[in-house]
């Protein structure tokens, strides 16, 4: 039997490069803080206290808040999970309602269970013929808040998994035209504030509470997130409270150890920490956009209004033009060349950058991407494009709200003969944790072939159970 630990080891000893989270890559050279056993404490004289600081850790807190432009800012050692559920919580009252995006990550969905919250949905544009999540635009806002009056907070993702970014300065504007806070779930974005090559971080452009996942883009451990008040529209004793609640009462200080000499580094030497990544990204991006396939999608993202603006620090590779799916895309470029992705699709491969990525890193990309273009060329693949690849997001029907549904009773049948039944969980795919279905919405042909088409692509499709591993919750018919 092998221990975790020592697959830990084993795997660190394989040389695999990391084009996925977290942002130190595990890199020790930029790593200011390395755990061990002698840094692990507890609440002991000297070291303060997270839910209520009032010593080093409130002045850690100032410090970033002053870093990112905050009124205030919380640590989360529950990444931005814990963060994106105290919001939610903090922001609307119990049964209230939230205007939120549909592509918002499972915690969202989990914070409107919580708080037995209706919610109303935007949906973002469809970028084609990638199938991405685009932007949500203002006019959905506007008339979204028009007919739902009740609304309490607002809450959107951007930049999406893939880096698209949605014209926050204008949905909050539109916002707070209503007297509502904008939380905006920015936890892929942490870096945006250190370089103009970025996007404009989210809370420039006017939002009252931002998430950030350090841990993410940033040279910061696992788990370590920031929780940005601005303003006066959201109430932060109530965030301080929630926060509280979804997190440990014993915070590892390994973690919040982590986040300060994080924030410490940027303080200290961000501007060249990012000068030096961006010159050496624009770099890559430019060696990779010379290969035709499998190609990376740049500023044709940008057209038709499906995307406001564009996290180049993602990199996505379409391999549609070498007629494979991403998933085969993606086990190549392990299984040959040593490098793990961070995402796979049916179209592309997702790759994340940092500051911490190394030259040789970088390189051996660009010759897995040579490689598989002079192999595809010999194969006599021609570039393809597939037009009837969709979003992973549907309109259900809401038969009741999601806290209602959780509680009601279920019964498990075959997912493929589901049609009409009522979802008593959720279907995702993981990454990135956006859920296909939603307890308390009808399952319906389309959703069946959604699923069909991903497992099909090679993608993990979460929430089927069962034996067979294809069985679904449904409520009971007669609850309805």
């Amino acid at each position: 039997m092998e221990f975790l630990y020592q697959k830990l080891e084993h795997y660190h000893e394989k040389n695999i490069y990391p084009f996925h989270m977290p942002g130190h890559k595990r890199n020790e050279k930029v790593v200011d803080f390395l755990p061990d056993l002698t840094k692990d404490i507890t609440e002991i004289e000297g070291f303060d206290y997270l839910h209520r600081p009032t010593g080093i850790l409130r002045e850690s807190q100032m410090a970033a808040a002053r870093l990112y432009g905050a009124d205030e800012t919380y640590y989360s050692v529950n990444g931005s999970t814990g963060a994106l559920l105290a919001a939610v919580r903090a922001c609307t009252t119990h049964g209230g309602t939230l205007l939120m995006a549909r592509n918002c990550h499972q915690s969202v969905y989990h914070a409107v269970c919580l708080g037995q919250l209706t919610s109303h949905y935007l949906y973002p544009e469809t970028i084609l013929p990638y199938g991405l999540n685009g932007a949500v635009l203002p006019d959905q806002v506007e008339a979204a808040l028009a007919s739902h009056s009740e609304t309490e907070a607002v809450l959107i993702t951007s930049p999406t998994y893939d880096g698209v970014v949605s014209p926050v300065k204008e949905i909050a504007k539109i916002v707070h035209r209503h007297g509502l806070p904008l939380i905006v779930d920015e936890a892929h974005g942490a870096h945006f504030p250190f370089h103009e090559y970025f996007p404009v971080s989210a809370l420039e452009q006017g939002a009252d509470v931002v998430v950030h996942s350090l841990h993410k883009t940033l040279p910061a451990l696992t788990q370590t997130a920031l929780i940005h008040v601005k303003g006066d529209l959201a109430d932060r004793e109530r965030i301080q409270r929630y926060m509280g609640m979804y997190q440990t009462s014993s915070p590892s200080y390994l973690l919040m150890g982590s986040m300060d000499a994080c924030i410490q580094k940027l303080q200290a030497s961000g501007l060249k920490f990012f000068e030096a990544y961006v010159t050496r990204l624009k770099r890559l991006r430019k060696r990779l956009s010379q290969f035709q396939y499998p190609k990376l999608a740049e500023e044709e993202l940008l057209g038709g209004g499906a995307a406001w603006d564009l996290d180049r620090s993602k990199l996505i590779l379409d391999v549609q033009g070498g007629k494979i799916s991403g998933h085969l895309f993606y086990e190549w470029l392990l299984k040959k060349w040593n490098i793990q992705m961070e995402m796979e699709t049916e179209t592309y491969v997702l790759g994340m950058t940092s500051a911490a990525d190394t030259d040789e890193g970088y390189e051996r990309l660009c010759c897995a991407v040579e490689d598989a273009e002079k192999t595809w060329q010999k194969e006599g693949r021609t570039p393809q494009k597939n037009s009837s690849v969709h979003s992973f997001l549907i309109s259900g029907e809401a038969v009741c709200p999601i806290g209602k549904a959780m509680e009601q009773e279920t019964v498990y049948i075959p997912f493929f003969q589901s049609t009409g039944y009522v979802a008593g969980d959720f279907l995702y795919l993981y990454p990135p944790g956006i859920p296909l279905a939603v307890p308390g919405e009808r399952i319906t042909e389309e959703l069946i072939e959604m699923v069909r088409n991903a497992r099909n692509a090679g993608l993990e499709v979460r929430g089927l159970t069962g034996i067979s591993g294809e069985d679904v919750a449904v409520i009971r018919e007669e609850l309805f």
